[in-house]
Order: structure tokens, then C-alpha cells, then sequence
């Protein structure tokens, strides 16, 4: 069996972002995507907090580790809820949606 040892790559994200808003149309498209933005992190901390690699979820999902890549990358995939539910068991989590009230100006 392969080693399935998480070793995380250091990434800063706030000094990644504030240098790709400084692109012209980068800060409109990043909105836009917004809320997969947010499901992707809340995915890549429970993978990193469960010490999991792409292939360990992919293993326990029965996929594959660029299926796994797919579904970690923003605004390429749109999974389906038995997909994140798939996932979210994978990665010692349940996956839970809710629904809540649009703030009026």
C-alpha cells in the first residue's frame, strides 16, 4: 500500500489573494464563486485535520485521487450532496446544508 501520510505544502492564502485582486477581473470572478470557495476550504480543513492525503479519501470513497482533485478545486466541479456526503464520511464528518435568510438593505 502506498504511503498515505498527509504532508501539507505551507501556502499563505491571504498573501496569494491579495496579490491575485490586484489582477484586473480577478476580484469580480473570485465573488462570483464565493460559496464554493467556502465548501472547497471547509473540505481541505477537514482532509487536513482527519491527516488525509487525496488518494486516503479517494480510497475510502472508491475513486480516484484526480476525482478527489476535481472535486478540491472551486469552480470546476459542481459534486452532488451524495458526492460531499461520500466525502464528508471519508474525512470523518457528516455533511449537514442549511438554508438561511437573505439579509435585506
Amino acid at each position: 500500500m502506498a504511503d498515505l501520510k498527509y504532508k501539507p505544502v505551507p501556502h499563505d492564502h491571504k498573501e496569494f489573494l491579495a496579490k491575485a485582486r490586484t489582477r484586473k477581473g480577478f476580484a469580480e470572478a473570485y465573488d462570483a464563486l464565493e460559496l464554493e470557495y467556502q465548501v472547497v476550504s471547509q473540505m481541505l480543513r477537514a482532509r487536513s485535520r482527519a491527516g488525509l492525503t487525496q488518494d486516503a479519501v479517494a480510497e475510502r470513497m472508491g475513486t480516484t485521487k484526480s476525482a478527489i482533485s476535481r472535486l478540491e478545486s472551486a469552480g470546476k466541479h459542481a459534486p452532488s450532496l451524495a458526492t460531499l456526503k461520500r466525502y464528508a464520511s471519508a474525512v470523518g464528518c457528516e455533511l449537514q446544508v442549511k438554508l438561511v435568510r437573505q439579509k435585506t438593505t
